[in-house]
């Protein structure tokens, strides 16, 4: 049972009296009381999701699952011994891979150290991966260092696990039923954890760069080929397109993002010397030295040779294809597409809706190309469009191959509307990809849209969010600036937390005038925040349309960030969340 005792300590933790505890615990602890409102008194079980809901977090991991597997097994071998389970969390907390002795399942399922988990620190207070998620930093939860009832018993060590692109991926966490009262008895644990952490993001990395350079590195000539301390993946300019974190922290510097910088730039090679790193020469003979000052050994690994010929894999083509480069890190879009990577090799018509400015061609461009060769590209601008013209644009009746993309079908005049079904019947090898930025299902209740050409078109409708809904802003404001700026030019932190907190009414349209107005004005190689154009204010409050809720998982529950995009202080997002009875979601 949770003492007085320990209530009293949080509560001198939370007038910012010394206690003697760590600064990771005593700093969750008071997340917990004055952001999530939790009571540390409280003896709530577990926190189990449903079957759907567990699998539709392993689904959203099924890539880094794949590829931690044998890196957690190793783990577990380790561990076993010592009576340690090894869980491996998503992004959000939620436990979707698991090894534990079977013999102690029921004890484990009832502590929540089993899959399907949810180990959010907004949910079940303070835990080992609750506090890394939050930080980002590794972190041992030993005992009373949790905040309630339920895992005062515990003691759970856990490591954050990045992507490719820098961002949190996963946390690793390897947990005791009972231990040693003293907090150093997990030591160890921190030091195989942390370990087994950069091997997983090293794997994943290697899956995810077959088609490209990977420079490998290691301060010891003698791990560089077998377990090396960090990584970069490069395209066939020397530019970086992936590092793990070890990388990341180790070249950073003052720099900011590794991405879109040139191999060149941090250490003194260039992509032309990659061979020479390569497993037929002795690792010792690997020096690569580092513009900085010092020295470390290298390993370079060529792309490997597409197989030819035949069509493309679906996971080619997302990793590497037209589709693969239209999203970052967000769920909404990953699944979309998924959901689009599969659409394309069918003859399905798809009806792309969405806000102006939030991709709807370049989506249906990027699905013409996954389908093949084979096919021809037809345009359509349906404002410009009348029944003769269209019949001339669409070509003779008879078997033919081509994509027909209808820009703005809601803008097609109702004679060409009412033509068009039978145009379509006529040639049956069109494909058509129809974009719309307005609600036809209420035009068609207006009297103002043809029903049969609905229905003809919407065989597969795909909405793409707007920019302020979208958790991977800060990846596509990185992208869309390396395809337009210097090798050297990189944002400022306070003019990348201005990008990020902005509403876009615009979507991506404003924020590439944004980006070209901000490379203009800056002066030197840093964009700062004086550097970009005020927000558009034509368009009012595009969040007033968006509950509080919608806002907070836009920008992944960050409160600055949602404060920036509603104009209040963050003190105001924290009343109105309690008001509203809101936790972070599963």
């Amino acid at each position: 049972m949770i003492t007085r005792h320990h209530v009293e300590e949080i509560e001198r933790v939370l007038e910012g009296r010394t206690t003697g505890r760590d600064r990771q615990v005593a700093d969750s602890w008071k997340r917990c009381v004055e952001i999530y409102g939790l009571d540390p008194a409280r003896t709530d079980p577990a926190h189990i999701v449903t079957e759907t809901e567990l699998k539709e977090h392993r689904m959203q991991a099924e890539r880094l699952i794949s590829s931690a597997r044998s890196g957690l097994q190793n783990l577990f071998r380790q561990v076993a011994r010592q009576n340690y389970t090894v869980l491996l969390t998503d992004a959000k907390g939620v436990c979707v891979d698991f090894f534990g002795d079977p013999e102690f399942e029921r004890e484990l399922r009832t502590s929540g150290l089993f899959m399907g988990a949810h180990w959010a620190e907004d949910l079940t207070g303070t835990s080992a991966a609750g506090a890394c998620i939050v930080t980002g930093e590794p972190v041992t939860i030993h005992q009373d260092d949790h905040f309630g009832n339920a895992h005062t018993a515990l003691s759970c060590t856990a490591a954050p696990i990045y992507d490719s692109m820098g961002q949190l991926a996963a946390v690793l966490d390897i947990s005791l039923l009972q231990s040693p009262s003293p907090k150093s008895s997990q030591n160890l644990a921190m030091s195989l954890v942390t370990a087994s952490a950069r091997r997983v993001e090293m794997a994943n990395l290697m899956a995810q760069s077959r088609r490209d350079w990977v420079l490998r590195l290691s301060a010891s000539p003698e791990f560089l080929d077998v377990d090396p301390e960090a990584a970069l993946t490069l395209d066939g300019s020397g530019r970086i397109i992936g590092f793990t974190r070890a990388a990341d922290m180790l070249f950073r510097g003052e720099t900011g993002s590794l991405l879109g910088q040139r191999i060149d730039s941090i250490l003194d090679l260039s992509v032309d010397d990659l061979p020479d790193l390569m497993r037929d020469r002795p690792t010792e003979d690997r020096v690569v030295n580092i513009r900085e000052g010092g020295a470390l050994f290298g390993h370079a690994i060529a792309p490997k040779a597409p197989r030819s010929p035949g069509p493309l894999t679906g996971r080619q083509r997302q990793s590497g294809g037209a589709l693969g480069g239209l999203a970052g890190p967000d769920p909404v879009m990953q699944r979309l597409l998924k959901q689009a990577e599969r659409l394309a090799l069918t003859d399905v018509p798809l009806l792309l809706t969405g806000e102006t400015g939030t991709g709807k061609t370049r989506l249906a461009r990027a699905i013409h190309v996954a389908a093949g060769p084979d096919r021809r590209l037809v345009t359509v601008e349906c404002a410009a469009q009348t029944a003769g013209r269209l019949i001339e644009t669409l070509g003779p009746s008879g078997p033919t191959l081509a994509t027909v993309l209808l820009r703005r079908i809601e803008d097609l005049p109702p004679d060409a509307q009412a033509l068009l079904p039978s145009l379509l019947d006529e040639r049956p090898g069109l494909r058509t990809v129809a974009t719309s930025c307005v609600d036809l299902g209420q035009m068609i209740r207006d009297g103002s849209f043809h029903k049969p050409l609905f229905y003809r078109l919407s065989g597969a409708p795909l909405a793409l969010p707007p920019l302020r809904k979208r958790q991977d802003l800060g990846w596509l404001v990185d992208r869309l600036l390396r395809r337009r700026a210097p090798d050297d030019l990189r944002l400022s932190p306070a003019a990348r937390a201005d990008l990020t907190g902005r509403v876009w009414p615009g979507n991506l349209h404003e924020l590439e005038r944004v980006l070209d107005a901000a490379i203009a004005l800056r002066d030197g190689d840093v964009i700062d925040l004086p550097d970009l154009p005020p927000p558009a204010t034509d368009v009012s409050a595009p969040t007033g349309g968006d509950s509080l809720e919608e806002v907070l998982n836009a920008c992944g529950w960050n409160m600055a960030q949602a404060a920036r995009r509603l104009g209040v202080n963050r003190s105001t997002v924290l009343r109105r969340m309690r008001r509203a009875g809101l936790i972070a979601p599963a």
